[in-house]
């Protein structure tokens, strides 16, 4: 099912709601409130209503929302019901890091293949998945696998997203230090460590982010 003009601000939080309520429910919780959810995601609670709204009532005022209609509404929207087989490119120590990553599960993800051009990766064995050499990668056309996380280094990352999408990759995950271009139809995630690390101290006191203070 499609949904149009949802805001892609609530797009990024409902995977914080589709979390919350896996713990909720977890704990044995069969309802939860809005003001439940708030405490688990950090997010106030009308913000949570509102966005919820978008894709219908389907919780009750004063009661709340049935924890697994919640949880199984929240992953239909984000596709999660069902497995999401990804592909990992790059396996160097963030790739590895990754593969070995089990908050992928919770997500219904599950990285089924991995790629390097380094012969002392390849036909290692890491967390399951066997590494198979970059020249390998058109073996993908006959997976019917649609999303690809690239871990490799800058100068590589345009280079393999292109012969992804042509493959068929529609989604990309992309941690590599350059916004990778791509077709409309395509859709790019790109996660960059270290920018976001470089705002950590701008919100720091000056004695603790190494300014002298005057």
């Amino acid at each position: 099912m499609r949904y149009h003009k949802i805001p892609d601000e609530t797009i990024r939080r409902l995977p914080l709601y589709w979390r919350a309520v896996n713990l909720m429910s977890a704990r044995g919780h069969s309802r939860i409130s809005s003001t439940m959810l708030s405490d688990m995601a950090h997010i106030n609670p009308w913000q949570i209503r509102k966005d919820l709204s978008y894709f219908g009532a389907f919780g009750t005022r004063g009661v709340g929302y049935d924890t697994e209609k919640l949880r199984e509404k929240i992953g239909e929207i984000l596709r999660l019901n069902s497995t999401q087989k990804a592909v990992l490119v790059g396996v160097g120590n963030l790739g590895i890091a990754l593969l070995k990553y089990p908050g992928f599960k919770l997500y219904g993800f599950d990285i089924v293949a991995a790629f390097d051009n380094d012969i002392r990766k390849i036909g290692q064995t890491i967390n399951g998945i066997t590494v198979e050499s970059i020249s390998k990668l058109n073996m993908l056309r006959r997976k019917k696998i649609f999303i690809g996380i690239l871990a490799v280094p800058s100068d590589e990352a345009q280079y393999i997203a292109g012969k992804l999408i042509d493959m068929g990759f529609c989604g990309l995950l992309n941690f590599a230090p350059l916004k990778v271009k791509a077709p409309k139809k395509v859709t790019i995630i790109n996660i960059d460590i270290a920018l976001d690390l470089a705002r950590l101290p701008y919100y720091m006191p000056a004695r603790q982010a190494g300014k002298k203070s005057n």
